[in-house]
């Protein structure tokens, strides 16, 4: 009778720990760290990312523009307590695309904002640009 008791009770927990790492893997996805309307009379714009100090944790980051493409000279990752990165081979985002993501340094880190150097292709007289960070 006790060993079927055991039995029971290891099946209960293993069936509550499978929901409970499926449930974390559920919140793996790509989320709006900060995001700012950018002027063609501008060069430059810093975006910060909004969100409480967990919130910033990301595995990855990403950039993506809508409304107008958008060149992009430079983008500068501003990390806490970690050296911030600098990236200078983007090149043109169509309106609606995103870069390639980015590894956060180590395995996770707290991304505080972007500083993007950018010209706006085209006519348009503005875009929005956007941070995303994958958790």
């Amino acid at each position: 009778m006790k060993v079927r008791s055991l039995v029971a009770s290891l099946a209960v927990a293993f069936v509550v720990l499978m929901g409970a790492v499926g449930g974390a893997r559920a919140a793996d996805q790509w989320f709006i760290l900060g995001e700012q309307t950018i002027k063609s009379v501008d060069q430059g714009a810093t975006i910060k990312s909004q969100g409480g100090r967990w919130a910033k944790d990301v595995k990855q980051m990403r950039i993506g523009v809508e409304g107008a493409d958008v060149e992009i000279s430079k983008v500068v990752l501003g990390w806490d307590n970690r050296p911030d990165d600098t990236i200078t081979d983007i090149g043109v985002l169509k309106a609606g695309g995103k870069t390639t993501p980015k590894d956060a340094p180590g395995r996770k880190g707290r991304l505080k904002s972007v500083t993007v150097e950018y010209k706006i292709v085209g006519n348009a007289p503005t875009a929005v640009l956007k941070v995303e960070g994958y958790d």
